[in-house]
């Protein structure tokens, strides 16, 4: 725990003053002076709370809470037991006062509300602010009208298991710049929030700051870093030199705003920088490196370099596209409107994104001859990346029955991140694996993963191959205007339970090879394509 911290478990209490539409001096008024009823006297109520149950509620809830009174506010709850020590805990440890708290109109049963807070700690004082919501309900015994207890209803960020702290913070501030001295932050690059959090837990205590007074939540989960919520007394910032570009992750910020649940990731083939990393989602995690999904058939980059290594066949060998092709039981189908052509060569299926064709070769590839090319010409799936922040390395399990031919097609059992889909396609154009990095090994001389890389015939082959789906397949249209030596795949992954199934694209110009993913957003082209697009052209 931090020199002179005060914690306070998810839960406890604010101290509020209630106001907003819809809230009248009734309200408060009445839950202050025990306007309450019990259930013992009245007779126990069914069904969804009405909106006047609704209303008043929310309203003692809020005014219980305005009070101080942490027991009272949690027998508005509909878990009183969990939810008054930490309220209690949390008004008396966590220095958070001259809270008010500004309902919303409610939509159904959940009521939307501002905080205006102040955080005072050893003569520092610092504001608050933030919006939340709560969820009316029945109880289940009583029949009353209760709060739906959860930790977000008193910060949205919260979950359980999470404390709050306020006192000196765990590691002192940080100023990150990119590759070449532009100060990078969270205001100006939004989606590089819990990236830089966790350089900064990361690299905090070694890069020469100090740190200053906050309250932050800090998780149960240690491989999160502490969030920041308010700073009483800002430390001394120690410098972090990244791999960054400013220009890039501008682009790439830019780019995956334009569409929902979206990620991508940079990277300089030449030497395995990370040059940019974005995430537009609804929460905060970074999908671009952790993100752990079929990546469709972006897979084909490394499954064509399975058969050509294998000897299996080449860029003009053949490889068959018919309209459907059945593995040990399961049939497999190409996208709706492909024609079939059972004279294709590789280069013909993979510009054309032919599932079938891929399948076919399932009966000549060993199971472990994908997983194989993965870890050893790749560097995937042995969990030894070390990036300088938390990132997946990629799975590509040796799966026997149908799971042999659905890996092929970046289907069954196979997991990417844009990060490895970006990586992938770096060492497809260049041969060499150069693990990726997102702050420089100089930096801790931390032990980079390594692997063999790809013969230069290879590399011929899939950068032909690539151009050609750029250029005249099914990455032409995102890819169009582009200059340069350049090149693309496509995919399409289906999910379970989605409408849509996920977009997926990866790309090269020069020495900037990009990788995203869209969830349920269609075919690669349409979304993930784009924003691939946008990154290569401001690399």
């Amino acid at each position: 725990m931090r020199k002179g911290a005060k914690v306070a478990m998810v839960g406890t209490v604010f101290a509020v003053m209630v106001g907003g539409a819809g809230y009248g001096a009734y309200n408060v008024v009445t839950a202050l002076s025990g306007g309450t009823e019990s259930a013992a006297a009245s007779e126990k109520k069914t069904g969804p709370p009405s909106k006047d149950e609704i209303k008043k509620a929310s309203s003692e809830f809020f005014a219980a809470w305005a009070k101080g009174q942490g027991e009272a506010a949690a027998e508005y709850t509909n878990h009183p037991e969990t939810a008054g020590p930490l309220f209690t805990d949390y008004f008396e440890t966590a220095h958070i006062g001259k809270v008010k708290i500004t309902p919303g109109t409610a939509t159904g049963a959940t009521v939307p509300f501002s905080v205006k807070a102040t955080v005072s700690y050893e003569g520092k004082s610092a504001p608050l602010a933030y919006k939340s919501s709560l969820t009316v309900v029945r109880g289940q015994t009583t029949g009353r009208a209760l709060v739906d207890w959860e930790p977000s209803v008193l910060q949205p960020d919260l979950v359980a298991g999470d404390t709050l702290t306020t006192g000196d913070a765990a590691n002192p501030p940080i100023e990150a710049v990119d590759r070449n001295g532009v100060v990078l932050t969270a205001a100006k690059y939004p989606s590089l929030g819990p990236i830089l959090d966790a350089l900064r837990a990361r690299y905090g205590d070694s890069a020469g700051g100090k740190p200053g007074i906050e309250l932050s939540i800090e998780h149960a989960d240690t491989n999160q870093p502490a969030k920041t919520l308010a700073t009483l007394a800002k430390g001394t910032p120690g410098k972090v030199r990244t791999t960054l570009s400013a220009g890039v992750q501008a682009a790439a910020e830019k780019a995956v705003t334009k569409f929902a649940q979206s990620s991508v990731v940079a990277v300089q083939p030449s030497s395995g920088d990370v040059l940019a990393v974005a995430n537009h989602r609804d929460d905060a995690f970074n999908a671009a490196f952790e993100g752990t999904l079929a990546p469709g058939s972006t897979m084909k980059i490394l499954s064509a370099a399975t058969l050509i290594d294998n000897g299996i066949t080449t860029m003009n060998g053949p490889a068959p596209c018919p309209d459907t092709a059945v593995w040990q039981s399961q049939t497999f189908h190409n996208l709706e409107g492909m024609a079939p052509n059972e004279s294709a060569t590789l280069a013909n299926s993979f510009m054309r994104s032919c599932n079938t064709a891929f399948v076919k070769y399932a009966d000549e590839v060993k199971v472990d001859s994908l997983t194989r090319e993965a870890e050893d010409r790749f560097g995937l799936g042995q969990n030894n990346w070390k990036t300088g922040i938390v990132s997946f390395d990629g799975s590509v399990p040796a799966s026997g029955g149908p799971d042999t031919a659905a890996n092929l097609i970046g289907q069954g059992q196979v997991q990417m991140s844009p990060l490895n889909m970006a990586s992938v396609t770096a060492t497809a154009i260049t041969g060499a694996f150069r693990q990726p990095v997102i702050v420089p090994q100089s930096l801790d001389d931390r032990q980079l993963a390594t692997a063999r890389g790809l013969p230069s015939s290879t590399v011929a082959q899939l950068k032909s191959m690539m151009h050609l789906t750029a250029t005249s397949g099914t990455a032409d249209v995102a890819m169009a205007g582009m200059t340069g030596d350049f090149g693309a795949k496509t995919g399409s992954a289906e999910v379970d339970g989605q409408s849509k199934s996920n977009s997926w694209f990866t790309g090269y110009r020069d020495d900037v090879a990009a990788a995203a993913m869209t969830e349920e957003g269609g075919h690669g082209g349409t979304a993930a394509g784009p924003i691939v697009a946008a990154v290569l052209k401001a690399g």
